[in-house]
């Protein structure tokens, strides 16, 4: 699996960007090719999601790791695939979405490509409370934002990923903010308090 890769781009078209890394040339799959214009023949960093498939193995790229965390949460709902996840990627109004999302605007979501209602209803059961607005307005996957304790954030991320809702997780998050434990810690006690309930 890969996480990110650096080398020069070489290539836009349509659909991809082809960036050279040690000698190889690599079909990067991105929301909106046309926005890595200004860095033609330059030195690129782009964010890696791999997918394999019976008849390809194929890399989605991204700006930043908010924007691929972003993509992720998509393509863990039923119904959405990559090519639509970046679909919606592309839209550049992540606001828009997260605010359609937490406020079940089933219209709102329909207008992407290939997302009937089944789905956006799929999206709004999966994904509400989900992300966070950051400070620069960006949309962050919930978890990510950072406190002054960064076992309890890696705690809260690993807890996420278990699939815990990001509303659970605000009680755990003020009982433990302040504490000075290790992230092991914070997990166990965290899933004790969890199943108590």
């Amino acid at each position: 699996m890969f996480d990110y890769i650096k080398g020069q781009l070489t290539k836009i078209t349509a659909k991809y960007i082809v960036v050279e890394a040690n000698g190889l040339g690599y079909i990067i799959y991105v929301a909106n090719p046309y926005s890595f214009t200004d860095s033609v023949n330059q030195k690129v960093t782009v964010y890696l999601h791999q997918v394999i498939r019976e008849d390809a193995h194929l890399l989605f790229g991204f700006h930043s790791e908010d924007e691929k965390d972003v993509f992720l949460k998509l393509i863990s709902v039923s119904g959405i695939g990559p090519t639509t996840a970046l679909a919606i990627v592309a839209v550049d109004d992540n606001k828009g979405l997260v605010a359609a999302i937490d406020n079940s605007d089933i219209k709102y979501l329909m207008k992407f490509p290939k997302i009937g209602k089944k789905t956006a209803q799929q999206m709004v059961l999966d994904l509400a409370g989900k992300f966070v607005e950051a400070p620069q307005g960006e949309v962050k996957v919930q978890g990510n934002q950072s406190s002054q304790n960064e076992p309890l954030d890696e705690a809260i991320e690993a807890l996420l990923a278990l699939g815990y809702k990001a509303s659970e997780l605000k009680k755990i998050r003020a009982f433990f903010e302040g504490t000075g434990e290790t992230t092991e810690h914070y997990i166990k006690a965290a899933l004790k308090m969890l199943m108590k309930g």
